[in-house]
């Protein structure tokens, strides 16, 4: 049996296909194996497709007793029992073939107080479950990264993380973690025991390879609403501006277009009360600076821009194409078409960037929303996509290194003429204490920028030959950002998004550099202790930080 991570008609079905089979696995319980049984071979693919594997053992606890069972007993026979999550990671880094292990039915809400406004959930329940049981106490989380299908345990382990100056990433959320080792039994952390300090600040952000991860506590805030607003600037005016608008907002991420020097800004604040001064005329009259609801001015330029290319490429006259082609398509459901036709082809690339850019400046507005609606965004269909995180100064003062970043790889994907679609997504936390977080700092108020690149793959199965070719032109575009950039900037790849190179010497490249940010010593030394036979790592795991025999 296959269970994919990604569906037809895509952000609506970030990792169903794995929902839908566990919820047949719950329809099942009567007749299910004993969880220590071997189980049947399964085969699983990530949300983006990138990343396939076929395990031997895929195993399912549904309380924390089957979980330490399950763990010891593939600690005493020295059997793989990788983690997964949702299957949401680009990298597929919860794959292993020998063995896997979901929490997804180890996913209650266990307990909301509302005093310290915390809440303690199991790891397999969904960002968006939480979020759910939340909003009855008026609570809510503090951030959140662009989909909430996460499962809380790979979310925090990842070191997942939203968007603003002032706001680390979620791991930073984390007060109370239980975690369950082959090698240490069960450990029970608390962010406020002295003794426990030193070993939280590893095992929050742990890439599944330090225990398995059965709850934790969350830090929480009251719930609320944000004023979204969207509007594009060109590039000199973002350099302008810059400072200002990471001081003055407390969310906020820049879609750079390629090709063309405009770039799209996206700000959220704290809804103010409906009888403040200062609150926006636009929500005031509950209407956007666009017709509201006109989706057809909204999207216009690329549904025109998919006719004009389909009508070309098919030999016949625009006048034979429906008109009707691309309408309801979202702006990012758009780009997926319109790239399908050509996506390595430089001048379509630039053509369909250039007419996305014109859809974003009709779709300018302000909205009020929850928070949960509008910390979240769609984000495309099956991609490859490359992220890292890099220092860029203290909070309330930048120093600059995030628009450097910005100009130096927006020169080189131009030089190298590489078909870059948009978004280059640029975001922004302050550092997090967790020591192997992409975003680690010493002090709180230490600046990181984050930025994607990103390739699409076509999921028709008429177009499945190009996706070898997108991948190939994909991953030398990260080797220009690899080679031109990430040493320069000090930049680090995303835990959920890093692969190990297949070459010797360039994965050797890689593990100096981990070993330059990161403690690999520590986090190594760390695994023998409560991995001793090294059950929980994976191949990646394994590449990246190497326990030698």
């Amino acid at each position: 049996m296959i269970v994919h991570g990604w569906g037809v008609h895509r952000q609506a079905f970030f990792g169903l296909g794995y929902y839908f089979y566990l919820e047949e696995q719950k329809k099942r319980e009567a007749t299910r194996k004993d969880i220590f049984d071997e189980g049947d071979e399964q085969t699983f693919v990530n949300w983006s497709g990138t990343h396939q594997v076929t395990t031997r053992r895929f195993l399912q606890p549904e309380n924390i007793e089957e979980l330490e069972r399950l763990v010891m007993k593939s600690h005493v026979n020295k059997a793989k029992l990788r983690v997964m999550g949702a299957g949401l990671s680009p990298n597929g880094i919860g794959h292993d073939a020998e063995g896997m292990l979901s929490l997804a039915l180890m996913d209650k809400v266990l307990y909301v107080d509302n005093r310290k406004c915390q809440v303690t959930v199991q790891a397999g329940a969904r960002v968006s479950q939480v979020l759910e049981a939340l909003k009855p106490h008026g609570l809510t989380l503090q951030n959140l990264a662009s989909i909430n299908e996460q499962q809380i345990g790979g979310f925090v382990q990842v070191s997942a993380h939203g968007t603003g100056a002032t706001l680390p990433p979620v791991d930073e959320q984390v007060v109370g973690i239980t975690l369950v080792t082959p090698g240490q039994g069960t450990l029970r952390l608390h962010r406020d025991d002295p003794e426990d300090a030193e070993l939280m600040s590893m095992c929050r952000v742990g890439i599944g390879a330090l225990g398995v991860v059965a709850d934790v506590t969350l830090q929480c805030v009251p719930y609320h609403t944000l004023v979204e607003r969207t509007w594009v600037s060109y590039r000199a005016e973002v350099e302008r501006d810059h400072a200002k608008l990471l001081a003055s907002n407390r969310h906020i991420r820049y879609m750079w277009i390629p090709y063309t020097d405009r770039v799209v800004v996206v700000a959220s604040n704290p809804a103010l009360p409906w009888w403040h001064p200062f609150r926006p005329a636009e929500i005031v009259r509950n209407r956007l600076r666009t017709p509201s609801g006109d989706d057809e001015y909204k999207t216009a330029p690329m549904r025109a821009l998919l006719v004009a290319e389909t009508a070309r490429r098919e030999s016949g006259d625009s006048a034979t194409v429906s008109s009707n082609v691309g309408a309801g398509l979202s702006i990012p459901q758009l780009r997926d078409a319109l790239l399908r036709l050509a996506p390595l082809e430089q001048a379509h690339v630039r053509a369909v960037n250039a007419a996305e850019a014109d859809c974003w400046q009709r779709a300018a507005g302000v909205r009020e929303a929850p928070s949960e609606e509008v910390l979240g965004f769609e984000c495309g269909g099956q991609q490859w996509v490359s992220e890292v995180a890099f220092p860029a100064g203290r909070v309330g003062a930048p120093d600059g290194r995030d628009l450097d970043y910005m100009r130096t790889l927006t020169g080189l994907l131009e030089a190298a003429h590489v078909p870059s679609p948009a978004p280059i997504e640029q975001r922004w936390t302050c550092a997090s204490s967790s020591r192997m977080s992409p975003a680690h700092g010493q002090r709180g108020d230490e600046l990181f920028s984050w930025v994607g690149i990103i390739m699409y793959l076509p999921e028709a199965e008429e177009d499945l030959a190009l996706r070898p070719q997108i991948t190939a032109a994909f991953k030398s575009y990260k080797e220009l950002c690899r080679e031109g950039l990430w040493g320069l900037f000090g930049a680090h790849e995303h835990w959920a998004k890093i692969e190990a190179p297949e070459d010797p010497a360039a994965l050797a490249a890689v593990r100096s550099r981990l070993a330059e940010r990161f403690p690999a010593a520590d986090f190594i030394a760390l695994r023998r202790r409560l991995d001793p036979h090294n059950i929980l790592a994976n191949h990646l795991v394994n590449s990246l930080f190497p326990i030698e025999p």
